[in-house]
């Protein structure tokens, strides 16, 4: 027998040498959840270890990741008061502009990424301008580009469009480069599905529609060559990365895109793919530690550059040792 894939299998000193994927904490985005008030840290219940945090208590979180070597974040802001426009979400002191500006304040070295959206800043939680019975695609353009503006002014490092607007990316590079914001990135969510996934983060967002749903602007999670044409469509329009989001069953659209670009591949693994994990070893039915390395690695060697995850805090402590599985 000539062939024997067993030789490269021997012991963990081969099969590290020949290993074709690695994982490291510099690939992790941490997303976090602001709301207003003062003195907040509160569990989210449909997201185990999760947590929102007030702006005067995000700093102590801050300090939890660089210590684990995490250097960046996503920030998703909760306001008190919600309208028809989500005017809070491009208010110059609005919760996501404060926390923007506390971070930078102690951290500089943090690179601090902005979603930029409506959804939760809405009153009818649907992620633009809502005008007869449908979303307004060029109206919501105009207030996607005050938010960028408004977190660009705050100090962001990277601008996060994920509502699903066709232009959108073309809009806000142009709005940002007129107001001599051409350094900040856009990391776009070029290929956001209607998905089931969401379902804790639209929870822990308090962002669900209150009528219909969001398929005509989010993608018909049935497609895979419109993936192709959605981001061809943002690479043009200036986006610097592009995302595939929900991961773990889009893997194939990331690999796709892995093909196709030039540019940095983002995923994020969103909480349902999160919640199922976590709820999974809760009930002792999987290894979580294993669980949550197999599920990152699946998403690096289909493509993926950049991990948006809710499990990087976990990732780093089981990659140092420090892994503590409380199941």
């Amino acid at each position: 027998m000539i062939h024997r894939g067993r030789r490269l299998r021997r012991n963990s000193v081969i099969r590290s040498m020949v290993r074709e994927n690695s994982l490291s904490v510099d690939d992790f985005i941490y997303p976090i959840f602001v709301v207003e008030g003062k003195g907040k840290k509160e569990s989210i219940p449909s997201m185990e270890g999760q947590f929102y945090y007030s702006v005067d208590r995000l700093n102590e979180e801050i300090k939890e990741l660089v210590h684990l070597g995490i250097n960046s974040v996503i920030l998703f802001g909760l306001p008190d008061k919600k309208d028809e426009l989500g005017s809070e979400a491009y208010a110059e002191n609005g919760v996501v502009q404060r926390a923007v500006r506390e971070i930078k304040k102690e951290f500089k070295q943090v690179l601090v990424v902005t979603d930029v959206c409506l959804c939760e800043y809405t009153s009818h939680g649907h992620c633009g301008v809502y005008e007869n019975n449908e979303v307004d695609n060029d109206k919501t353009l105009e207030l996607l580009g005050k938010i960028a503006l408004s977190h660009a002014k705050a100090g962001v490092d990277i601008i996060a469009p994920s509502d699903m607007m066709d232009g959108r990316v073309g809009f806000i590079r142009n709005a940002l480069d007129k107001q001599g914001f051409e350094d900040i990135a856009i990391m776009s969510y070029s290929v956001k599905f209607s998905s089931a996934f969401y379902g804790p983060f639209r929870d822990a967002a308090k962002s669900c529609p209150q009528f219909g749903d969001r398929k005509t602007y989010q993608m018909d999670f049935c497609n895979g060559r419109e993936a192709i044409k959605e981001a061809t469509w943002d690479v043009e329009e200036g986006a610097d990365i592009i995302m595939v989001k929900p991961a773990m069953s889009y893997l194939d659209v990331v690999y796709s895109l892995k093909g196709k670009f030039n540019l940095p591949i983002a995923v994020y693994n969103v909480s349902g793919e999160y919640a199922m994990v976590k709820m999974a070893a809760k009930a002792g039915l999987i290894d979580e530690g294993k669980m949550i390395m197999e599920t990152l690695y699946s998403m690096k060697r289909a493509g993926a550059d950049i991990i948006i995850t809710y499990f990087a805090k976990d990732a780093a402590r089981i990659m140092r040792g420090e892994y503590i599985d409380n199941n």
